[in-house]
């Protein structure tokens, strides 16, 4: 490889991995001294279109503690039938099926290529997706008709054998049943209560099997919310009874007669066969019919509605791939989840409430909303929330629900705007092999060599607390095991998983020596498959006393800010915001005086090598994001930037942390600018994409010239192409990303110019925009003042400087 740079780059494509350090330190201590810890970014279910597909097991490593799985970089011996597992050194013998093996016929496995394979396992049985929508109905009728239109074309978009059910809520919490033709009939429960998912298999009848005598079932129709006789919606008696009985539940159960029970579940029905009824079921929708008084809110059930829905499916699906997708038009105003009352005069809490312990909702709502997402992650089943309102919903309390599943969390001002229509309709996008890009309920495991341990994954996953002997005490995100969930996973999915380095000080590993690490990925494939995804690695073990230069050749500082950032995010969401900034700036300061050179209290002496040089800069538009400074934006908004942090891969978090500048001017192609204010000029027009949003800058004279119309006139045609190019670029970006960004186009002076004037490193403010004496600039690269007490880069670079090299640091 002729760099370090194209190693960094080649891996990423083969095996969607990034490590902060790409050559390791091989002791504990050294390790310790280098700041940033030994991580990676991992992308499990990267996009590999040259992928073999290998329809039998895998092979095991014998060891019962191992169980490693067999790849390019183990030791064969072709002669005897064995290979040395490459991570315990136990010797192995071939199936009988490799019997064939030789050096001319290897399997796939052992290529050098497929350091990254994926086994499809055949013998396990193939299970549909289920989709669960629960829909909030106490939204403005505009609203509920353009949700209605975006759930109706979602069912031709949804696999045909999926299954699908309905939920909706209001004031009361409807249950419909799907497997009746000509009447609608639904159960309703009352949405002041919580209730368990034994409590819904009774009132719903789920699961229940005649007894000896033949009828013993209760009728539904006398399993609606008692107290509540004669509900609209509620089904009556007639139905006959043993009806009912869930697909995925016990096996060979039998209605009166001795006949199978059948259909499988009223409620979850394939797609295929209640398209029709459900297509006129959500037509037929009508707002929540409770009166609102004047002052008042809707009573809204969203804590109610979800604890059905993850009880509905823990009963009939467990432990099977499962997405439960809310719709929520505003935040819950009653029963268990509440996050505020029902009083106009009662905002929802802000960020300076919460700092002040006035937020008198929001403990027990987050402790009901964790205790679904932990009932859920259980049974492999992802929650979803879409909120689309101008205000608050309460995703700060909701989001374990999304969080721990690995559950979308989209957000907009309305159910009628393109950013939700197109991002609900990407959520069922396709590959190049035309197969939906989610899989469902994934397990995955890390394993390492025996100088590593696991410290902890920080990703949309939970925690199945597998101890062993390569997990470490020291914990780092959702740490102490060695294997995670992930209810939901999609392309883009990335957790990032932190080690520690375990060999001691005086014990060196021989010259040459490689750690390993392989990361084994089960998930059910959205047709059904049970798959298994094998990414091995290998890095070199270097001493840091003496070989410190290779060691800092292989820092990848773009992976390192990424890492760092996630870190400061996991650590901003329980610690107070200037200690995570502080936290920063320590260690920032201490990468810079290990791996600067510099001669002792002389800041202009300092210098770092250049594939550091880019950190600080990152680090410093990382201490300015909305991830760490919640000032001007609302609890939610935090909760949905750092959910999409934790999830998206490198080049995604990177613009998330350091938004990307382009120019467009008469003055040559597009390129790429600093993301300065110095790169705001009168004659430009600037495209700056932030991830969430995507905004479109004129400059003052374009704006006029905008304004004056020349773009219509056939002699200023190429002005005319000027103001159409970051358009096209900006759709681009728009037709492709998920969750669909924000499009700002702005000019001059224009309110919305704050979006693209509160991102760039403030070079020039009001502080000192002007000469003495008061003369305004008049040189031409002068670019535009921002009105900010913010320090700027060249201010925060100078302070680094200084602490880097001061002797007393």
């Amino acid at each position: 490889m002729a760099t370090f740079q194209e190693y960094i780059q080649q891996n990423e494509d083969r095996d969607g991995v990034r490590f902060s350090w790409n050559v390791w330190p091989s002791s504990r201590l050294e390790a310790t001294r280098l700041v940033v810890n030994l991580a990676c970014l991992y992308t499990p279910l990267k996009e590999k279109p040259d992928l073999p597909a290998i329809t039998y097991d895998p092979v095991m490593c014998t060891r019962g503690n191992c169980k490693a799985i067999l790849n390019p970089l183990c030791q064969v011996d072709y002669r005897g039938k064995l290979w040395l597992c490459n991570f315990c050194f136990q010797r192995n013998p071939f199936p009988p099926q490799y019997a064939g093996i030789s050096e001319l016929n290897t399997p796939a496995e052992l290529h050098p290529q497929f350091s990254t394979i994926e086994y499809t396992l055949t013998r396990s049985q193939t299970l549909p997706p289920i989709f669960l929508l629960v829909v909030d109905t106490c939204v403005d009728e505009d609203e509920l008709m353009t949700l209605k239109e975006s759930l109706q074309m979602s069912l031709s978009l949804l696999p045909p054998n999926a299954l699908i059910g309905l939920i909706t809520f209001g004031k009361m919490v409807q249950v419909h049943e799907l497997g009746c033709d000509g009447i609608a009939k639904s159960y309703v429960f009352r949405g002041t209560k919580d209730f368990s998912a034994k409590q819904v298999q009774d009132m719903l009848g789920l699961g229940k099997v005649g007894g000896a005598g033949g009828g013993g079932n209760i009728p539904p129709g006398q399993m609606g919310q008692p107290g509540m006789p004669g509900m609209p919606g509620q089904p009556g008696p007639g139905m006959p009874p043993g009806s009912v009985g869930p697909m995925g539940g016990p096996m060979g159960a039998r209605g009166p007669g001795g006949q199978s029970v059948l259909p499988p579940s009223r409620f979850l029905q394939p797609v295929h066969k209640c398209d029709m009824y459900l297509t006129d079921l959500l037509g037929e929708l009508q707002r929540d019919p409770w009166p609102v008084q004047q002052g008042k809110r809707p009573l809204r059930s969203t804590g109610s509605a979800l604890s059905i829905a993850v009880g509905l499916l823990e009963c009939t699906f467990p432990n099977t791939g499962a997405r439960v997708m809310l719709f929520a038009g505003g935040a819950c105003s009653q029963g268990p989840g509440m996050v505020l009352n029902d009083d106009l005069k009662q905002p929802i809490r802000s960020h300076h409430d919460i700092d002040k312990d006035n937020a008198k909702f929001m403990k027990k709502a987050m402790k009901h909303y964790e205790a679904l997402a932990s009932r859920a992650c259980t049974n492999g089943h992802a929650i979803d929330i879409y909120a689309c309102a101008l205000d608050q919903t309460g995703l700060l309390e909701m989001k374990s629900c999304c969080n721990t599943t690995g559950g979308h969390l989209v957000m907009g001002d309305s159910f009628g705007s393109s950013l939700f229509k197109q991002t609900f309709q990407r959520v069922f996008a396709k590959d190049a092999r035309n197969e939906y890009k989610m899989a469902f309920n994934a397990l995955m495991e890390v394993k390492t060599s025996r100088e590593l341990k696991v410290c902890g994954t920080i990703g949309p996953c939970i925690s199945m607390n597998v101890k062993g002997p390569n997990v470490s005490e020291t914990e780092l995100g959702i740490g102490g095991t060695s294997q995670w969930k992930f209810c939901a996973l999609g392309t883009n999915t990335t957790p990032a998983v932190f080690f520690e380095v375990v060999n001691q000080h005086g014990a060196p590993i021989p010259q040459g020596g490689r750690g390993h690490i392989q990361f084994i990925t089960q998930y059910q494939h959205s047709s059904g498959q049970k798959r298994v995804r094998v990414t091995t690695i290998a890095r070199n073990w270097a001493d840091a006393v003496t070989n410190l230069p290779n060691i800092t050749a292989g820092f990848d500082q773009e992976a390192a800010a990424v890492l760092m950032a996630r870190l400061a995010a996991f650590r901003a969401d329980s610690d107070e915001g200037p200690d995570v900034l502080r936290w920063l700036d320590r260690m920032l300061i201490r990468l810079c005086q290990k791996f600067g050179g510099y001669s002792k209290d002389d800041p202009n002496s300092f210098n770092i090598a250049e594939n550091f040089s880019l950190y600080p800069q990152f680090m410093f538009h990382l201490r300015r994001s909305q991830f760490l400074q919640v000032f001007n934006n609302s609890p939610d908004e935090t909760t949905f930037y750092r959910h999409m942090l934790n999830r998206e891969d490198l080049t995604q978090a990177l613009i998330m942390v350091q938004p990307i500048l382009y120019s467009y001017s008469f003055h040559g192609p597009p390129e790429p600018v600093l993301l300065d204010s110095s790169s705001i000029q009168p004659d430009r027009i600037l495209l700056m994409d932030t991830f969430f949003q995507i905004v479109i800058y004129h400059g003052e004279t374009i704006a006029q010239w905008r304004a004056a119309g020349y773009q219509n006139l056939p002699e200023y045609e190429n002005f005319k192409q000027l103001l159409q190019a970051p358009v096209d670029d900006a759709q681009d970006i728009l037709t492709s990303r998920f969750p669909m960004p924000r499009y700002i186009d702005t000019e001059h002076g224009g309110s919305q110019a704050r979006f693209l004037l509160s991102k760039v490193n403030p070079s020039q403010t009001h502080n000192n925009m002007f000469t003495y004496g008061g003369s305004a600039p008049t040189h031409s690269d002068g670019g535009a003042p921002v009105l900010t007490d913010d320090v700027s880069l060249q201010v925060f670079m100078e302070h680094l400087k200084k602490l880097a090299v001061s002797s007393t640091a």
